[in-house]
């Protein structure tokens, strides 16, 4: 070999070694693979063939004088192919001869047409018990590739097939990254959610949320369960996120459970966790929310919707602080504080036989309302600028609020509470990207009503709302031309049924 061929020969090696060095993605790998094999060995056609189904193979990248785009999209079945299936079951490279064709199947002779003598190698492609294609090499010219040529096309393939799993575990690790920055992001967001709810019912000026910081810190720092009541969407975690963050347990977690998420038959295991074997599909133990929290707040959000037999067991835990995971006979002693909110009146529960009445004065040490929001309309404003500055670290926004858009957040109903609004907000800043944003944009008309982008009130909700706007703007009065029967032309009779219907005065 002269020594300019040594030399060009050893760069072309030194450019395949570099391959299984460089993380590339897979398509990237396949590409410079045949590149820097067809310099070593010639061919008309350099092509990677990856294992797309046990016995279907696809070309996903090629190179040379006949690398068409009906080659580039050309699949082959191995069952035709009793050749290249030996090779990737022997895992040894083969130059095919003239009769070998007849025989043993060329991948693309509907394709290219090439005479069945024409020189033909096939590269296995495998990596541990993984097999992962073949590279083919065909010229139109007729002949075998050389024994030399055979060792060399092995040679590359192997490192080719290193260089693809090396690529994949790199992608892959590359996506798994990216996941745990997502999933750090989400959980710094969650430890610093204490501070966050903090400020946000600070900025609170309605009297009702004003006398819930008020009386918060002197709450949190009792240490004693407390039961959080209100309308669904109305911030009840909002406010738990923040007595945990008054409490002196503020450094230890925060952990929090929806009981109607949960399928009845887990929410023990949920909370109290299991000992393997303890059902069906207990593979491992499971510590259960009170063991992450010890030390810490528990949240049992939805706590109504507790079956009784958790129930009895939640409230040992809050008696003595002990339980017994599922399938367990050992105590586990916990200091957890919990904390319940729920939308539905445990009372009425308690006179049906749904809830215990026991536990029920036990969470209820000190019972906490979050007023709904059309109770509490000079927050509406301050909560909607709140969340268009946090959304705007994104990346997005900065927004603002025109005056009619204020106005019409004002008129309202919001029966869905703050998280409706939040949604209301969310949309209008998909349609807005930046800039000022307008009643259009909230889907709401001048006067609150809804164009119809959010979800619709259920009935009675709507009706409520409704009938409280026709008091407050009656000022209370029923009869007569400017009162309430009047002005929502019922009479006073349908009114007052109608009054009853919602408690209202």
């Amino acid at each position: 070999m002269k020594r300019q061929d040594l030399l060009d020969y050893s760069s072309d090696l030194h450019q395949l070694a570099s391959l299984v060095a460089v993380p590339d993605a897979p398509e990237q790998v396949m590409a410079r693979a045949l590149r820097a094999l067809q310099s070593l060995v010639p061919s008309d056609l350099a092509a990677v063939l990856r294992l797309v189904e046990p016995t279907r193979l696809r070309v996903v990248a090629a190179a040379g004088p006949l690398a068409s785009e009906a080659v580039r999209a050309h699949e082959v079945d191995l069952s035709h192919l009793p050749g290249i299936r030996q090779v990737l079951e022997s895992r040894r490279p083969r130059a095919f001869e003239a009769h070998d064709h007849a025989d043993q199947g060329d991948p693309y002779h509907d394709i290219l047409h090439l005479e069945e003598g024409h020189s033909c190698m096939v590269v296995p492609l495998f990596a541990g018990d993984r097999t992962l294609g073949c590279i083919t090499m065909d010229r139109t010219v007729c002949g075998v590739y050389p024994q030399e040529h055979v060792e060399l096309a092995g040679v590359v393939g192997q490192l080719v097939s290193l260089a693809l799993v090396f690529a994949e575990q790199a992608r892959l690790l590359d996506r798994t990254r990216r996941q745990l920055t997502e999933q750090n992001r989400l959980l710094t967001e969650r430890v610093g959610g204490a501070d966050v709810a903090v400020r946000r019912l600070e900025q609170a000026r309605s009297p009702g949320m004003q006398e819930l910081v008020r009386m918060g810190p002197q709450v949190a720092a009792s240490g004693l369960p407390v039961l959080i009541q209100g309308a669904t969407g109305t911030g009840k975690e909002v406010l738990a996120q923040a007595l945990h963050a008054w409490s002196p347990r503020v450094g230890r977690p925060f952990v929090q459970l929806n009981c109607a998420a949960i399928p009845e038959a887990l929410v023990e295991s949920e909370l109290f966790g299991h000992v393997r074997g303890a059902f069906s599909g207990a593979t491992r133990d499971r510590p259960g929310r009170f063991r992450t929290a010890n030390g810490g707040t528990l949240l049992l959000d939805e706590v109504g919707e507790l079956p009784l037999g958790a129930q009895a067991k939640l409230l040992r835990v809050l008696q003595e602080g002990t339980f017994e995971p599922v399938g367990s006979d050992r105590s586990v002693r916990v200091d957890v504080r919990v904390l319940a909110a729920t939308h539905v009146d445990l009372k009425e529960a308690v006179a049906a036989g749904l809830f215990r009445e026991d536990l029920y004065y036990r969470l209820a040490v000190f019972p906490m309302h979050v007023p709904p929001l059309r109770e509490r309309p000079e927050d509406i404003v301050p909560i909607a600028r709140s969340v268009l500055r946090e959304r705007a670290t994104a990346g997005r926004g900065p927004w603002e609020l025109s005056s009619e858009a204020q106005e019409a957040l004002l008129a309202a109903p919001w029966p869905g509470n703050v998280r409706e609004l939040v949604n209301v907000l969310e949309r209008a800043m998909v349609l807005c990207p930046a800039g000022t944003l307008e009643p259009l944009h909230l889907g709401l008309g001048p006067g609150g009503a809804s164009r119809g982008a959010g979800p619709l009130p259920r009935f009675a909700e709507a009706e409520r709302a409704y009938l409280e706007r026709v008091l407050a703007e009656a000022g209370g009065k029923l009869y007569g031309a400017d009162g309430a029967a009047a002005l929502a032309g019922l009479k006073p009779t349908t009114l007052r049924s109608k009054l009853v219907k919602h408690g209202l005065r």
